[in-house]
């Protein structure tokens, strides 16, 4: 199993450009929060926090512990000068590493990977090491990319091993773990992934196509996922609980 081959955070300069520019998307990010805000424990691991963009919407919480967990000690040192700064709540800790360099002993309510585990080669192993480290009932969350053929420039740029389909997350599912929910979100920014995909291929977008996505697409997406039954989107959520 290769915990430690991540794309591209295997070395340590990776420069995280995206997380900046995704940054600023803040309708998205309060989109996809309230969808798994209620699945959310009192006692979080969030893996893979990159800038703890992620952090700032979902950490606070009254009585919540938070962790985040970052391999990238670039990264890692933006998390802790924001907490040290109070630009994250106070609940908030940060460590270096990878879930198999936690304690076995250490058991979590929530394991989250935003965004994080397409970057990963062996994600079925890594589900599995999250799986051990949840408490009976405890959640694991993944928000990934969907659809393969939605790949373009832009994944290859920032180190994305997969895209995933429903099913394709679903067979992921680790032992003693049963599904909760599978669903798309951002229908419309799939059109517009399809469009790149096909017209445009280029990498990173600037931050004025960024803000006009979250600006203009996210609030569609809001209206058209549920009358899709959340079944097209260019994201996809995946929920699971341990059983025991």
């Amino acid at each position: 199993m290769v915990l430690h081959d991540i794309n591209p955070r295997n070395g340590r300069n990776y420069g995280g450009a995206e997380l900046e520019v995704f940054a600023k998307a803040r309708r998205w990010k309060s989109y996809f929060s309230a969808r798994l805000l209620p699945y959310l424990g009192r006692n979080v691991l969030e893996v893979g926090a990159g800038i703890g963009a992620t952090t700032a919407v979902l950490g606070a919480g009254p009585g919540r512990a938070w962790l985040c967990l970052e391999p990238d000690p670039g990264l890692l040192s933006r998390i802790t000068e924001k907490i040290r700064r109070a630009e994250l709540p106070g609940n908030i800790r940060a460590r270096a590493g990878f879930v198999s360099d936690l304690e076995e002993s250490l058991l979590f309510d929530t394991i989250l990977y935003i965004d994080v585990l397409e970057h990963i080669r062996d994600d079925r192993g890594e589900l599995a090491q999250a799986a051990r480290r949840l408490g009976r009932g405890g959640r694991l969350i993944v928000l990934s990319p969907a659809y393969p053929f939605l790949a373009s420039p832009f994944d290859e740029a920032i180190g994305h091993y997969r895209r995933y389909t429903g099913r394709g997350l679903a067979s992921l599912t680790p032992k003693d773990c049963r599904v909760l929910r599978l669903s798309y979100l951002d229908s419309t920014g799939a059109i517009a992934s399809l469009a790149n995909r096909l017209f445009l291929r280029q990498g990173l977008p600037t931050e004025k196509e960024i803000l006009f996505w979250d600006r203009t697409m996210i609030p569609l997406s809001k209206i058209l996922d549920p009358l899709l039954g959340y079944r097209l989107g260019r994201s996809i959520l995946g929920v699971w609980e341990r059983r025991r």
